[in-house]
């Protein structure tokens, strides 16, 4: 249960009883915290319904301002993939995989060709 919050003259009066007690040598009473287990929960079904965003990656391109104004219809920006490399699946924009784009009933869809390893998603960090 949390605590309520003080107003100004509770904590003041708080503070000076702590202080007075450090003063005499006494130990200020630690606040009690709830009991935590290292055991991990049972279930996590909880965490089964909560969303993210899912999103392919084709490749990033860096341009300056003025560059960026110069774009009109029919414009080409030159991305940083090479074309056949695979794209980037990123959920909550951090990189889980790679795949290959694919036509799924006449919409985009992406295989997955490779799932980025523990150690590689901590690199990325």
């Amino acid at each position: 249960m949390a605590e309520e919050p003080l107003d100004e003259e509770a904590l003041a009066a708080a503070w000076e009883a702590d202080l007075a007690k450090q003063d005499k040598g006494e130990e200020p009473e630690p606040k009690t915290e709830p009991e935590r287990t290292s055991e991990p929960p049972e279930s996590i079904d909880f965490l089964l319904d909560v969303p993210l965003t899912v999103s392919v990656r084709v490749g990033t391109a860096r341009m300056l301002i003025k560059d960026l104004l110069q774009l009109g219809q029919g414009s080409v920006v030159e991305l940083d993939k090479l074309a056949g490399e695979p794209m980037e699946i990123l959920i909550n924009d951090k990189l889980v995989a790679r795949g290959e784009v694919v036509m799924v009933n006449d919409k985009y869809g992406v295989r997955l060709t490779d799932i980025v390893s523990p150690i590689e998603r901590i690199k990325s960090l």
